[in-house]
C-alpha cells in the first residue's frame, strides 16, 4: 500500500475509490483519493494483488478507504461500481438476516462484506454512484492508482504484450429516450475511417451491444478485430458471461432470463465469425476519445 499526504481536515470527508483486474480475474490493483472539506486531495492510496477480480478490488479500494478516515466524522464514498453501491445499501441487510447469505446460495466475497459492515457501523457514510470514464477527475485518479498496481502486477512495470490485430475498434454510445446515438473510429494501419449512426434501444447497455454488433457485422469475417469500450457491461458480458449465457438457455445463474437478450444474440453471431478482443481501459483513453463521444451525442439527437 502506497499512502501519501497528511491528515484530512474538515467536518466532512469525500473518498473516490476504484479497483479493477485486467484480465479478471487476474492481476488487479485498487485506488482510493481522500479529499478535505476544501475539496483539496488530502491523502492517496494504492495497492493491488497479483490474482483476484473487478470486484474485489472494488471492496477492497473502499475498504482502505474507511480504514484510513476519521470514525468521527461523516464521509461520502464515491464509486463507479454499481456492485459496491447496491450491496451497501441495499443487499447488505439481507445477507446478515440470513447468516451472510444470498437468497440464492452462498455470498461471493464475504470476508470483505464483513470487513465493510464492521467498518460502517455506528458510522455516518453516503455512498454515491458516478459513472466511469466520464471526467470526473478525482473519479479518474482513483482509477490511474488502481490501473497503476495492475501494470505493476502485470510484469513488475513492464508493458503487456498484445497479439497485433487486423482492425482496431473505438466505440462510443450516447444513450437517449428510447433512442441513441453511436460514433466509431476504425484503425487499420496508418488509415483510419469514422462513422456514426443512430438505434433504437431501451438502454445505454443495449446500446452498447447493438452498436458493437453493428459495427463488427460491416466487418470482413476472420479478421482479428480489439474493441475498445467505456462499458464493463459489454465487455464482462462478451468475454465472461455470454459462452454461459448460451449453454443455460440465455439464464442467469439465478435462473432468470437474460436482459438484452435479442441484442446479445446478434453480438454473439458477429463475434462466432471473428477473432475479437477486449482491451481494458483502465488508464489512458484511446487517441479521439472526446471527439467520438461529441459524434455519438449528436448522432443521437439527428
Amino acid at each position: 500500500m502506497t499512502p501519501t499526504s497528511p491528515e484530512t481536515a474538515g467536518s466532512r470527508i469525500d473518498v473516490y475509490t476504484d479497483g479493477g483486474a485486467d484480465p479478471n480475474p487476474g492481476p488487479a490493483g485498487w485506488g482510493v483519493v481522500i479529499l478535505d472539506q476544501a475539496g483539496q486531495v488530502a491523502q492517496e492510496l494504492s495497492g493491488g494483488e497479483d490474482h483476484s477480480t473487478n470486484n474485489r478490488m472494488e471492496l477492497t479500494a473502499a475498504i482502505r478507504a474507511l480504514e484510513a478516515t476519521e470514525r468521527t466524522l461523516p464521509v461520502r464514498v464515491f464509486t463507479d461500481s454499481v456492485y459496491l453501491k447496491k450491496g451497501i445499501t441495499e443487499w447488505l441487510p439481507g445477507w446478515i438476516a440470513r447468516g451472510w447469505k444470498r437468497k440464492t446460495g452462498k455470498l461471493q466475497n464475504e470476508d470483505l462484506w464483513r470487513r465493510l459492515a464492521e467498518l460502517i457501523e455506528g458510522r455516518k457514510i453516503s455512498w454515491r454512484w458516478v459513472k466511469g470514464h466520464a471526467g470526473d477527475r478525482h473519479n479518474e485518479r482513483a482509477d490511474e492508482l488502481a490501473t497503476r498496481e495492475t501494470r505493476r502486477h502485470q510484469g513488475k512495470g513492464r508493458p503487456v504484450r498484445t497479439e497485433p490485430v487486423d482492425v482496431e475498434v473505438v466505440l462510443r454510445v450516447s444513450a437517449g429516450d428510447g433512442r441513441g446515438g453511436w460514433a466509431v473510429a476504425l484503425r487499420q494501419g496508418e488509415g483510419e475511417e469514422v462513422r456514426s449512426g443512430s438505434l433504437r434501444a431501451a438502454s445505454a447497455n443495449e446500446l452498447d451491444i447493438l452498436a458493437t454488433a453493428e459495427v463488427l457485422e460491416g466487418l470482413p469475417k476472420g479478421i482479428r478485430v480489439a474493441v475498445h469500450t467505456g462499458s464493463d457491461y459489454l465487455r464482462n458480458g462478451a468475454t465472461q458471461w455470454l459462452a454461459g449465457w448460451r449453454r443455460s438457455g440465455w439464464t442467469t445463474k439465478t435462473g432468470t432470463p437474460v436482459r438484452n437478450r435479442a441484442a446479445w444474440e446478434r453480438l454473439s453471431r458477429a463475434l462466432g465469425d471473428r477473432e475479437v478482443t477486449w482491451p481494458s481501459l483502465k488508464g489512458a483513453k484511446p487517441r479521439g476519445w472526446k471527439e467520438l463521444g461529441k459524434l455519438a451525442r449528436d448522432a443521437s439527437r439527428g
